[in-house]
């Protein structure tokens, strides 16, 4: 079975390489495209646009050293009722 599999592969690689119809082309990269399990598409958008948000900042250079992160972590305390306070 697994040396049926790799000639078939084989096979298509070669097809592949002397294929000149765009269409289908096309079509196998949209395949790919849909057999790919990418997470950036199983999360939600709101944590999509935080990412976002955050590459934006890193590439405008609005970022805090982590140092500083580091002081307000440290700094914040939890409540009894789970809410945080900033000290």
């Amino acid at each position: 079975m697994e040396i049926d599999i790799r000639n078939i592969k084989i096979e298509l690689i070669q097809w592949l390489t002397t294929l000149e119809d765009s269409s289908i082309i096309q079509k196998i990269v949209e395949l790919r495209k849909n057999e790919i399990n990418d997470w950036w598409y199983d999360i939600p958008e709101v944590e999509k646009k935080s990412i976002e948000l955050g590459i934006s900042d890193a590439e405008s250079g609005s970022l805090k050293p982590n140092s500083e992160a580091r002081e307000i972590y440290n700094s914040l305390k939890i409540s009894e009722d789970n809410s945080i306070i900033f000290t």
